[in-house]
């Protein structure tokens, strides 16, 4: 119903920018609505862990540890969705990936999201 791909990972030195998109298609006789968006990461040997989510109003959701640094946007006419990631850590290194669904509130829980993208791989050398 919903395919979802990522772009813009690579490599980058601390204190850095990168920006990634997450471009949606829909293939739904029924139409589909995107409601929620994020964006999820996984280090080598962590859980995946929510970095931010966005609603169809833009409402926004932050992890603690990238407050302040990452911005979340959308634009709804393209159904794409974008992480600014300024100030790029060490520790920021993972696979980020792109998450959908159509619920309406943006949570930093896996479990909420239906669609998720390949992944594209951010790494932060010191």
């Amino acid at each position: 119903q919903l395919q979802l791909v990522e772009s813009g990972g690579g490599s980058v030195q601390a204190g850095g920018s990168l920006r990634l998109s997450c471009a949606a298609s829909i293939y739904s006789i029924y139409g589909y609505k995107i409601y929620r968006m994020a964006w999820f990461r996984q280090a080598p040997g962590k859980e995946r862990e929510g970095v931010a989510a966005i609603d169809r109003d833009r409402i926004t959701n932050y992890a603690d540890s990238v407050k302040g640094r990452f911005t979340i946007s959308r634009d709804n006419a393209k159904n794409t969705l974008y992480l600014q990631m300024n100030s790029l850590k060490p520790e920021d290194t993972a696979m980020y990936y792109c998450a959908a669904d159509g619920a309406p509130i943006a949570t930093l829980n896996e479990r909420d999201y239906n669609y998720w993208g390949q992944g594209t791989q951010v790494t932060v050398s010191s």
